[in-house]
This record gives C-alpha cells, structure tokens and sequence, in this order.
C-alpha cells in the first residue's frame, strides 16, 4: 500500500486495513489466473449472507484449509475431509457451502477440459475485456446485471452452486471484468487512465 494511503480518495466500503488493502491492491484488477479465479468463486459462494469482511479475515485459513485452492486435489475431497473441514473453526463452517467447493473444483477441471483454462470461459461474460462503468455513488452500483445473470445460468448449467446472479457479480467485481471503483476513486484512473473522471 502506497505510504500516502491516508490521504487518497478511495470507494467508501474498505473499512479497516485489511479491507482497505484489498480494495488498493486487488478489487477491481483485471485478474486472468486460473487458480485466482477459482479462490474468487469459492470466496463469493462462501461470504453469501455474510460480510466481506469476514471472508477476508478468513482467507488465509481457508487457503491451508483448501490446498491453495489447488481444484485438481479439493475435486478429491472426501466425506472424512469434509467432515475435517467441518470441525475447522478457521473457515465458515457450513456444509453446503464446503460440499460446493467439492462440487464447483470438479466443474472447475471439467471447464479447463473444454476452454483450455476457465479464464478463456469466464472472461466471455464480458467480451475478453472489463467493463468500465462511471459511478458517481455507490447507490448507482447494481446488485447484478444481464451478464452476472447470464454466467449464473451457464455456471449452473455446467454443475457450479453457491453461483448466483448477485455472487457472479461480486465475482466479477473483484476480478476486474467490470471495473466498479467510483470515478472519485484512486484506483478508477490507475485501473483505466483512458477514462477520465466525470466533472
């Protein structure tokens, strides 16, 4: 983070440092790394009905817990290491939520079989580039679109959960397919300095 991150105008949700280091470095970068990806989904499905915040705080847990989000060997997972899962306090300890993981890593890997890797699937929502919005409030930002709701209906088609039009969206969000950072953000500009901010 930036020495002058004080001083800089940025979204109003980042709350603490953890959430503000997130939304500096992480929140809205065009990501295209497999692996990534696959953590964003499962993070998405898992924070529904609960805050970001907590997933953040979380996140490390759920890595160890998870083998690095690594989809070939979470596909393997068992009812024992399910129930392993269960008893660990250091993630959200929800069983349709973790038999998801399960569920979404072998939809995953079937995804890469088809599409070479699920970048090249995920990022046709949007054409293969982000879409850049200009909102001046946070009241303007949707909840969901027709594209989130069109990958909710592919994602389900293909074996996916815990893959809502709302989770899809928050997906999207954080992995820079739609670049929802107001205009009065630092990280607007940084992200796509073609676009200058509105008067």
């Amino acid at each position: 983070m930036s020495s002058n991150s004080a001083t800089l105008t940025r979204c109003p949700w980042p709350s603490n440092d953890l959430s503000i280091r997130y939304h500096d470095e992480e929140w809205g970068t065009p990501n295209h790394d497999d692996t990534a990806l696959f953590e964003f989904l499962i993070l998405e499905g898992a924070q529904a009905g609960l805050s970001w915040d907590t997933i953040l705080k979380k996140r490390e847990n759920y890595r160890a817990a998870f083998n690095s989000f690594d989809p070939q060997k979470i596909a393997r997972y068992d009812r024992r290491k399910i129930q392993t899962l269960m008893n660990n306090a250091g993630i959200i300890r929800n069983r349709l939520k973790i038999a998801s993981t399960v569920q979404n890593a072998k939809a995953f890997l079937q995804v890469l079989e088809l599409f070479g890797s699920f970048d090249a699937y995920i990022w046709q929502f949007t054409g293969g580039s982000p879409r850049v919005n200009a909102w001046r409030s946070s009241k303007q930002v949707p909840a969901r679109t027709a594209e989130s709701d069109a990958m909710n209906k592919d994602l389900k088609k293909r074996g996916f959960s815990f893959v809502g039009s709302t989770i899809c969206y928050a997906f999207m969000q954080a992995t820079g397919m739609v670049n929802d950072h107001l205009t009065s953000c630092f990280r607007y500009s940084q992200l796509h300095p073609r676009k200058t901010k509105q008067p």
